[in-house]
């Protein structure tokens, strides 16, 4: 019977990852779930071979192989347990900068990666709300991904009240990510100005004379401009803060103008080690480094893509007090 159960799991869980990889009959979120359960699996099992390495000296075998045992699943529950807990449960992290250009003291928020659909909506979004009020955000800014796909959850599930709720002084600004570009990004864009909240489509906006905020769309959009030509009607004597939602041309935007950059995209790898790959990939994949005169962010983003899990990165907003040069 337990040969049988193995080998059916065995079959059924290789279908649904062959089924999803040929397109056959994709399953991208059963097949994720899948894989992470069994990296979650390799994850406990070295541990505990590590563990009965380091104890069979002292404890006899059959009482040490019957105990981890029974620790096997209490891992496997613990494992997934903070996994959801990681995706669900944002922190807020802070961060002090000073602009080498005249600027009032203010206080950024920046959340992106939401991936509103079935899995992350009305609730989540009331929570970020809650948190852009308690910390006194004057200015939110959204570097894309801000839907999953398309548009079916969000209204369906009529979300929009809710994320216009997302508010600030300065006023809410977003771009779009990839996530956004996958046919319905007008009607994504459209959607998301009708709450208050402002698409910046490969344009930039002056703010009260003070600062410019220029938004980029991602490079899906073949026809995006460059940087370089965004900020040409640009008064760049004023702080330059840009969205971009993939870190991807870090090392070129230090060259240019901009004081701040804030980007998303990458989910710090979501599951470890993913995070690890991210690292290698980019200049900077998660965080925060000031290169030349410019302070460059990377969040692991708001909610998750796929299936609500998070290892070795957590849920997350920016808080960035920035203040210039007297």
């Amino acid at each position: 019977m337990r040969y049988f159960i193995g080998s059916f799991t065995f079959l059924t869980a290789n279908g649904i990852i062959f089924l999803t990889i040929f397109r056959i009959q994709p399953l991208f979120r059963l097949s994720a779930l899948i894989l992470i359960l069994l990296l979650f699996s390799a994850f406990i099992s070295v541990g505990l071979a590590l563990t009965y390495k380091l104890l069979k000296s002292f404890i006899n075998s059959s009482i040490l192989n019957r105990t981890l045992r029974a620790v096997y699943p209490i891992g496997m529950l613990i494992l997934v347990g903070l996994s959801i807990y990681n995706a669900y449960t944002p922190k807020v992290i802070h961060y002090q900068i000073e602009l080498d250009k005249p600027l009032k003291a203010m206080r950024i928020a920046v959340a992106s990666d939401f991936h509103l659909g079935k899995l992350f909506g009305s609730e989540q979004i009331d929570k970020l709300a809650r948190i852009i009020e308690r910390e006194k955000a004057d200015l939110v800014l959204l570097p894309g991904d801000i839907m999953d796909d398309n548009l079916n959850a969000y209204l369906a599930e009529q979300m929009s009240s809710h994320l216009a709720k997302l508010k600030a002084p300065l006023g809410v600004y977003a771009t779009l990510g990839n996530h956004d570009f996958f046919g319905q990004q007008q009607a994504i864009a459209d959607e998301i100005n009708k709450t208050g909240i402002k698409v910046l489509w490969d344009e930039a906006v002056t703010i009260n004379n003070e600062f410019v905020i220029v938004g980029r769309n991602d490079d899906l959009n073949k026809a995006r401009p460059t940087t370089k030509r965004l900020l040409q009607n640009v008064d760049t004597n004023l702080p330059v803060f840009l969205m971009d939602h993939r870190p991807t041309e870090v090392t070129e935007h230090s060259a240019l103008p901009i004081d701040v950059q804030v980007s998303g995209h990458t989910h710090n790898g979501q599951i470890f080690p993913a995070n690890l790959i991210i690292k290698a990939m980019y200049r900077l994949g998660y965080g925060y480094e000031k290169i030349a005169d410019g302070h460059f962010f990377v969040t692991s983003g708001y909610g998750f893509w796929g299936i609500p899990m998070r290892l070795g990165s957590q849920s997350e907003i920016f808080i960035i007090d920035v203040k210039g040069k007297n």
